[in-house]
């Protein structure tokens, strides 16, 4: 197989993170670009082949479902630390996006490999994601608010005891792009060991 390898570092490299607010909400990504997302994510490599992931998508008024769950989890689970714009925001964001994926972690009930391990491979599978959307010239954007962390969302989302809500992967037509952002020097992160 030959690849155009100047394609795939540009891909790379442009990459970038989309967020709600830069998504213009009245268009709608292909079904089947989605499709096609989504099939790439399953592409990552995970040990054993365990191909721990799950994906939830919400999309149309599914994303109304979602904007209200997560916002009335939130409110119930705040308590004194609820704030109003983070309630609101919970409600808005996903009506902003044309789909919001559920990254869900579904654990090897035999527990084979460091969970460490699964988490990797679901992070990998997003890495796939971003490119994929990357590639099609809409805007994609992984996010670990709202109720990601709540073990009470659990339930909503398919997911046992041991299973992972990873967060949440908002695709969306984009309005404004992001700029790109400096990285650091390669011979900063980088030790050769040569010998």
């Amino acid at each position: 197989m030959t690849y155009d390898i100047n394609q795939i570092n540009d891909l790379i490299k442009n990459r970038r993170s989309t967020f709600p607010k830069q998504f213009d909400p009245a268009a709608t990504v292909d079904e089947a670009i989605v499709r096609q997302v989504l099939e790439n994510a399953t592409w990552a490599p995970s040990h054993g082949n365990l191909q721990p992931w799950k994906f939830v998508v919400f999309s149309g008024e599914g994303r109304q479902k979602l904007a209200q769950f997560q916002a009335e989890l939130y409110k119930t689970a705040s308590g004194d630390n609820f704030k109003q714009a983070t309630y609101d925001g919970l409600l808005a964001n996903p009506l902003k996006a044309s789909h919001v994926i559920a990254l869900c972690l579904k654990r090897d009930p035999n527990k084979k490999f460091p969970e460490i391990e699964e988490v990797s491979a679901v992070a990998c599978a997003v890495q796939n994601m971003y490119l994929t959307v990357t590639a099609y010239g809409v805007g994609g954007y992984w996010t670990t608010g709202g109720v990601t962390y709540r073990e009470a969302a659990k339930e909503f989302f398919g997911l046992g005891e041991d299973d992972k809500l990873m967060g949440f992967f908002y695709i969306g037509a984009i309005a404004v792009a992001s700029p790109a952002k400096d990285r650091a020097p390669l011979e900063d992160k980088i030790e050769w060991v040569r010998a």
